[in-house]
């Protein structure tokens, strides 16, 4: 095979697929302005009632309708997108530490051990995410749902960490490289930059779609923000009474948060069926 012959565009389910990642990235830049400007974009504080009639539906003055306390959907929908994505950063930051990095670091204890930390955390991830976040929750305090999320998704990223460690350990350059006397710490700090240098990103948009998923469903149940605080979900939670006669109520918050995740599953790269 020549190398104009390698060089060449990728396939077409590649582009697609390469695509929908650049699609993926733009989206979130999008969703990240909005949060940034959110105080600036939303006409009302938030939280704050008797902007407009009870459950008005959507009109030129308010575009996404008003709730049953008189407040501006649209405003109430950017202040929770807002509390949504800065309870759901500090969470990806949680399973980025606790499963992509401590994962990568466990494949490499002693073989025995490696694998019976494996196999615990493998039975983890097994589980419902939300069940242990749940759990997790009913240990310590609601405070703590954003650590929780994380936490709750920590154990299918540290299985994906794991084995991507495994399968680097017994690659020919490190055995070479044991060979050639490089200590096993400087290995492992090495395969670390190389690990987070080519996966940070998609792992980050990995986590960001699963913490965000489980936030917003520990909220709408209960375990998560309360008033004034309101996320996403538990805007939907708060809707559940009027959405029959009045769809807008969680219409645009479920759809706010539908673009949230399909953003980070797009630039994740994540296929049809995959688990984030």
């Amino acid at each position: 095979m020549t190398i104009a012959a390698t060089s060449q565009a990728p396939s077409g389910p590649t582009s697609l697929h390469a695509m929908l990642r650049i699609v993926g990235w733009i989206g979130l830049g999008l969703i990240a302005v909005a949060v940034s400007l959110s105080d600036f974009l939303a006409s009302a504080p938030a939280d704050a009632t008797g902007i407009g009639a009870l459950l008005a539906p959507p009109s030129a003055d308010f575009r996404f309708g008003t709730d049953i306390l008189g407040r501006d959907m649209l405003s109430e929908t950017l202040h929770a997108l807002n509390a949504t994505v800065r309870s759901a950063l500090p969470a990806t930051v949680v399973t980025l530490i606790a499963g992509a990095l401590f994962g990568f670091v466990a494949a490499r204890l002693p073989r025995s051990l490696a694998l019976a930390v494996r196999s615990l955390v493998g039975i983890l991830a097994s589980l419902p995410a939300l069940l242990l976040a749940v759990l997790v929750i009913g240990l310590s305090t609601r405070d703590w749902a954003a650590v929780a999320a994380g936490l709750s998704a920590a154990p299918f990223t540290f299985v994906r960490a794991f084995d991507r460690a495994r399968i680097e350990e017994r690659a020919t350059h490190s055995e070479y490289a044991r060979a050639t006397g490089i200590s096993a710490s400087t290995l492992l700090r090495r395969d670390l930059v190389y690990e987070f240098s080519d996966t940070i990103l998609s792992s980050a948009a990995r986590a960001l779609a699963a913490v965000t998923l489980v936030l917003s469903t520990v909220s709408f149940l209960g375990f998560g923000a309360v008033p004034p605080h309101r996320d996403l979900g538990l805007m939907i939670a708060a809707a559940k009474p009027y959405f029959l006669h009045a769809w807008w109520t969680a219409a645009f918050p479920a759809a706010a948060l539908t673009l949230l995740i399909l953003f980070a599953r797009l630039a994740a790269g994540l296929d049809e069926g995959e688990r984030a």
